[in-house]
């Protein structure tokens, strides 16, 4: 991650893993608000969706660790250099480990989906644990550097551990929309936030920042709250349109059964009545 891809590259992934849990889970409320009470199982569609996001889960972790270990200047699976009496490129095993948990997740994930053997909340608790393992490596990542690099770097835990509670909340409180959207909103601000450590320690154009200067670290704890709000219009956006959109195909889906109805029941009547005047 020692450069502006390497920040754009999780980046990404966490905020479209955001963007698909907003619309997952608001697809879920909806379904649940237009069922018959005590209705809880969900249709196989949701299903589906489970295999994919942990499919997706499985592969990004093995790409991301595939790419940490096996770049050019990469630790290539040495821990350690006997010759030299040295470790190899922690920081890449740091962020092994970090895919490694989130691949956890994607299996718990898929095993949780396939089997009712396993029990409910597994998958909560193994990306709960997953964003820990991530906020507790970036904790012991960042000492010794400079004031700015490390601030921006612990604001970063705000949202990965707020995320991990968040989650875990979810492992004894199933279902609840709130939770769910709020580990969505965390997770978007996680994924930009990783942008704007990139834009900061390695911008691609424009001059330096001084990671020393004390203003920059007021502008930097001024911009995450900003982050956040944007996190929270993203969400609600995204959601509100996935919302409407659902209603507006389930009333077109409605409106054309009532049709097919009509016509089925129409072209009974004219049966009917054609064997009454022939029997007549």
């Amino acid at each position: 991650m020692a450069n502006f891809g390497g920040h754009a590259i999780p980046g990404s992934f966490f905020l479209l893993f955001g963007l698909w849990l907003t619309v997952k889970h608001t697809l879920q409320r909806y379904w649940r608000n237009n069922q018959l009470k005590g209705r809880a199982l969900l249709p196989p569609f949701f299903k589906r969706m489970d295999y994919i996001e942990g499919g997706l889960q499985i592969f990004a972790s093995f790409v991301g660790i595939m790419v940490e270990q096996f770049v050019v200047d990469g630790p290539h699976a040495r821990l350690y250099d006997a010759h030299n009496h040295s470790w190899v490129k922690l920081m890449n095993w740091q962020h092994s480990t970090m895919y490694l948990f989130f691949g956890i997740s994607g299996i718990a994930l898929v095993v949780s989906t396939a089997s009712k053997l396993v029990p409910v909340g597994v998958d909560r608790l193994a990306l709960s644990l997953a964003l820990f393992v991530e906020g507790f490596l970036f904790y012991y990542h960042v000492h010794s550097r400079p004031p700015l690099d490390a601030h921006i770097h612990s604001l970063l835990l705000v949202a990965v551990f707020s995320g991990s509670a968040s989650t875990m909340m979810e492992v004894f409180m199933r279902d609840r929309f709130i939770l769910e959207m709020l580990k969505a909103v965390l997770f978007i601000l996680q994924g930009s936030w990783f942008y704007q450590i990139g834009f900061v320690l390695y911008p691609p154009s424009g001059p330096q920042w001084d990671l020393t200067l004390h203003n920059n670290i007021m502008f930097v704890t001024m911009c995450f709250c900003w982050h956040l709000v944007l996190a929270l219009f993203v969400a609600t956006c995204t959601s509100t349109a996935v919302w409407i959109t659902t209603r507006r195909m389930s009333r077109r889906a409605r409106d054309i059964e009532m049709v097919m109805r009509k016509k089925s029941s129409t072209a009974n009547s004219e049966k009917a009545l054609l064997e009454e005047s022939e029997e007549e």
